[in-house]
């Protein structure tokens, strides 16, 4: 279903607002969609208000790493086209403001909202002293009235050191609670408040329907007297919160008039004490107990005429057989397939992928999602990225099946993959991933004259440069340079001191259009960002402005392995297949792409006037006139009196290896980059570069890598690869059965890592 959040502690904040993300990120593990309003700041005690008078206006969240606080914030939303990412909205208002705004004002293209869950609140909202102030029940409350289902949920701290193992296992009965009120939901009942404690195996412990208890602050003040200081109210949140428990101070007495200012300061002993008072049956006796409580209430304060008392009987967690946690459990054996690769070179091996290896009548193909008989009828849909229904995707995880992750940028952009490397290795430092990557350094740069600035943390390049100071060219080490969000080879550049790396930069700025400034940039839609990559594709190496401003440093590898007969670097490009969460395969049969010309060093002057030369050091066909005249060839075709099939074999193991490792790196060290799906498969383009000694150093992870590069010469090759696609991916996941020749693929897609993310 379509949820909308929001909350009243703002966004992810270890200091106070320290659970939104992980029920956001449960949420979405468990196939819903969820659009996300929070206040952009601290908003705790203020219940249904609205602030009269004031213009709200939007920021927007992009969140970062569970439980990091690196999210970051921006004054306009991603432009259209942009790479995937996820962005939340903030608002300067109150959490009733942000129900508002989430309902009617954003996410219509989403489909309508089913269910608004405030929360989770920092902290607990039991009995009436906390219901009755609370922002998290306030924006329950306004969905209410909006006559929307709605839920508030509140996590109960005992201890301030905030567990993400119990954070998580907070979150994970949250959804199943969510899930079963709203099926459930009762005739009488606008609202509910799901109070769920911090404690360890909450997941396993009861849950119970209870009432708000009845309770009063007692004679003494709530505001604190100060001296004359402001407060921040993150700060103010996390110090009331903190206090739970601890002792009141007697503030004694002061005359009338006596310029003071006051503290916000609840006396939290107040609220135990009515508990231990009461008895049990109550909210707070139930979180206090340990248990969940769930308390339906009417959008006017009072109890609803549902079930205030006994137990809620959750439907148990179904656990089946080892089959139905893979991607190739059973299904219908026929289902739709709608194929539109949006690419004339690609379209026929898929279809023919499909008729050879399926048995005839096991699918239909259709043309559009519409064409289903039924939105839960069993679909394969391959097509270009943006044509992907995500959000079919998403909600039908055991009988749709896709060609593209959602997420998956710690593979594919550059920068991401040498910071997916470096965080696997600092654990793992025996991974292989320490000998076959190199370390990189990335770096943001708007102007040349700021690079002195922009490598102030870019240690190893700035190493480099002082231990090539005073060096002759053949002595120093050397560098490529290549633009974080280019593709297709463009941007590309080598180099060796901070001087030279300052004039590459001069000259691209001395080479922009005067008219294209920052905004224009951002404000690009799909159909320009196309024109830029036709305009790159005419000129060569043209560079739009946006990549003009993330770069990634790698060594250069010198010497690269060269062949007696073929003097000309060259790199293997390795088609990788992922399935599922997670089974990565590498298809054997893999390419080797020849740069144009003869290898020489990368110190060696032009021979020309004409300046720089890249053609003996780019092996990227898309920057060649022609892929013919031996530009591509067969991996393991290649002659053996120049590559033995021993070395061979210990390349393509090292390859196997490698790749393993850096998707499970991936899958498991960077789970908000690399988001795996059990529903999905995808075809990488994975390139290696081996050097004189026979490492295979990994360069880049391409996704929907060009296959039209290949040629017509070896077009069998990626025919074969869709049909291991096929075999792999598809029958499995449909169950349906083969043509009964052996698999294509058998021996072909070779199993290198198989990696249980708990996603099913």
């Amino acid at each position: 279903m379509h949820i909308l959040i929001v909350n009243d502690d703002g966004p992810p904040s270890n200091q106070s607002s320290p659970y939104v993300h992980s029920l956001v990120k449960t949420l979405q593990a468990a196939g819903h969609i969820v659009s996300v309003v929070l206040p952009h700041t601290q908003r705790s005690w203020i219940g249904k208000a609205h602030m009269i008078g004031k213009t709200l206006k939007p920021t927007y969240f992009r969140p970062g790493t569970l439980h990091q606080d690196d999210g970051t914030t921006h004054s306009k939303p991603l432009p259209a086209g942009a790479p995937e990412q996820e962005e939340w909205i903030l608002v300067d208002g109150t959490p009733a403001s942000c129900v508002q705004i989430g309902l009617y004002h954003y996410f219509q293209d989403r489909g309508p909202i089913d269910l608004v869950v405030s929360g989770p609140n920092y902290g607990r909202n039991t009995t009436a002293v906390f219901s009755l102030s609370s922002g998290t029940l306030g924006g329950a409350l306004e969905a209410a009235v909006c006559r929307r289902k709605a839920l508030a949920i509140s996590y109960a701290f005992s201890s301030r050191n905030h567990d993400p193992e119990i954070i998580a296992g907070a979150s994970k009965l949250s959804v199943r609670v969510i899930e079963y009120l709203y099926k459930n939901w009762g005739e009488n009942v606008d609202l509910y408040s799901v109070n769920v404690p911090l404690v360890e195996g909450v997941e396993d412990r009861k849950v119970l329907w209870t009432s708000t208890l009845q309770n009063y602050w007692k004679s003494e003040s709530c505001f604190q007297e100060i001296e004359d200081e402001e407060g921040d109210a993150g700060e103010e949140e996390q110090r009331i919160r903190e206090s739970e428990g601890l002792p009141e101070e007697n503030k004694g007495s002061v005359s009338r008039h006596k310029h003071k200012h006051f503290k916000w300061s609840p006396r939290f002993t107040d609220v135990y004490q009515s508990v231990e008072e009461a008895g049990p049956g109550n909210d707070g006796w139930a979180v206090k107990e340990g248990y969940t409580s769930v308390t339906p209430l009417k959008a006017n304060f009072m109890h609803a005429a549902a079930a205030t008392e006994g137990e809620l009987k959750l439907p148990p967690i179904e656990l089946p057989s080892i089959e139905t946690l893979s991607i190739s459990s059973k299904h219908s054996k026929h289902f739709y397939a709608l194929i539109n690769y949006e690419d004339t070179y690609v379209q026929p091996l898929i279809l023919g992928a499909l008729k050879s290896r399926l048995r005839e009548g096991s699918y239909t193909l259709i043309s559009s999602i519409a064409e289903l008989p039924d939105p839960t009828s069993p679909l394969l849909q391959i097509g270009a990225y943006e044509s992907l229904p995500f959000p079919h995707i998403l909600s039908h995880p055991t009988t749709t099946l896709a060609n593209a992750y959602i997420i998956r940028k710690a593979l594919i952009r550059k920068h991401y993959l040498s910071t997916t490397a470096f965080n696997w290795i600092t654990k793992n430092p025996f991974s292989i991933l320490a000998t076959n990557i190199k370390p990189a350094c990335d770096f943001e740069l708007d102007y040349a004259q700021f690079l002195d600035e922009s490598l102030v943390e870019a240690w190893e390049l700035r190493g480099s440069f002082e231990r090539n100071d005073g060096q002759e060219a053949a002595e120093r080490e050397w560098w490529i340079l290549k633009p974080g969000m280019s593709d297709r080879g463009q941007g590309i550049r080598l180099f060796s001191t901070e001087q030279e790396l300052q004039s590459i930069f001069e000259e691209w700025e001395a080479e922009r259009p005067a008219s294209e400034d920052e905004d224009e940039d951002e404000d690009q839609n799909n159909t320009e960002r196309t024109d830029d990559k036709k305009k790159g594709e005419e000129e060569g190496d043209y560079i739009v402005t946006s990549h003009l401003r993330h770069f990634i440093a790698q060594p250069y590898i010198h010497p690269p392995l060269l062949l007696t007969s073929n003097p000309r670097k060259f790199h293997i490009r390795t088609y990788v297949l992922a399935v599922g969460a997670l089974q990565v395969y590498v298809y054997k049969q893999m390419l080797a792409l020849f740069a144009s010309s003869p290898y020489i060093p990368p110190w060696t002057p032009p021979t020309s006037d004409t300046g720089l030369n890249l053609s003996p050091h780019l092996t990227n066909t898309c920057l060649q006139p022609s892929v013919h005249d031996g530009t591509v060839q067969s991996f393991f075709s290649l002659p053996s009196s120049d590559l033995s099939p021993s070395m061979k074999d210990n390349i393509f193991k090292q390859i196997c290896d490698t790749t393993g490792e850096m998707f499970e790196a991936a899958a498991k060290g960077m789970m908000v980059h690399f988001q795996v799906l059990p529903n999905v498969f995808e075809v990488f383009g994975v390139d290696f570069l081996v050097d004189e000694r026979g490492t295979a150093w990994l360069l880049e992870v391409n996704a929907f890598p060009d296959f039209r590069q290949t040629g017509e010469e070896l077009k069998a090759v990626v025919g074969g690869l869709w049909e291991g696609v096929v075999d792999v991916a598809v029958a499995g996941y449909f169950g349906v059965e083969g043509k009964g020749r052996g698999k294509a693929g058998e021996g072909e897609m070779v199993l290198v890592r198989e990696v249980e993310m708990g996603r099913r």
